[in-house]
């Protein structure tokens, strides 16, 4: 029995509401259960110096969390003098994910920049960041085609991601904080929306697990994968 009661293949709750900052090319405020990110897109209108005279775009992202995201309170990161190593580890491969789905030559010599804040922890923040950060990339996207800036979208298909791991032995989607800290493997699995892997984290953090384990694990995160597009697109329609 899981601690929540849900079943075996059951999300939490999803939730995306769209428009919830008012300077933002784009924004969305994504609620997983008790996990939310706050998302914007900001654009630039220059790539960064790498990409000079290449004719490409880029899409990158940040990612932190309140002070009071969680149970206890955490120094902001600002106040130390610099992140930690989980915090750019997250902001990194939020980025890589959301390029994986995106034409960065279509976006012209341009920046966006997603921010992720984590308002409120409950596992799983990597992986609502990334969902949350695909829809603000969107409407921010939406707003470039429709003045004409661009001609051509270049995202190229919907990105999203999801946890799973092997919980009381057994094998189960999305994890809240409470099967996170006691799972015996966990994985954060990032999708497109035609179900083609962009990344795959798996570690056994108690105890080690099969091929087999793994594959119920991908067809759990499949599912959900299916369940996030679907509130991505309802989101942004």
């Amino acid at each position: 029995m899981r601690p929540s009661g849900r079943k075996l293949s059951e999300m939490r709750p999803i939730s995306i509401e769209t428009g919830v900052t008012k300077h933002a090319e784009g924004s969305c405020l994504i609620k997983v259960g008790e996990t939310h990110v706050l998302c914007t897109a900001s654009l630039e209108e220059k790539a960064p110096p790498f990409l000079k005279g290449t004719g490409k775009g880029w899409v990158t992202a940040e990612y932190g969390m309140l002070p009071r995201a969680t149970h206890t309170r955490n120094r902001r990161e600002a106040a130390a003098g610099k992140q930690s190593g989980r915090t750019q580890e997250i902001q990194r491969l939020i980025g890589r994910a959301l390029r994986a789905g995106f034409d960065t030559r279509a976006l012209g010599e341009r920046q966006i920049t997603i921010d992720c804040d984590v308002i409120q922890a409950d596992g799983g923040t990597r992986c609502a960041s990334i969902t949350g950060g695909w829809v603000a990339l969107r409407l921010a996207v939406n707003k470039l085609l429709k003045s004409g800036q661009i001609s051509t979208d270049p995202i190229l298909d919907h990105v999203a991601a999801v946890s799973c791991g092997i919980y009381a032995g057994q094998p189960v989607l999305d994890l809240d904080y409470l099967e996170d800290s006691e799972a015996g493997t966990d994985g954060n699995f990032i999708l497109t929306g035609s179900a083609k892997l962009i990344e795959v984290q798996m570690s056994a953090e108690g105890a080690t697990f099969s091929r087999t384990e793994m594959g119920q694990l991908l067809d759990l995160a499949e599912a959900g994968i299916a369940e996030l597009v679907a509130a991505q697109k309802a989101a942004v329609a």
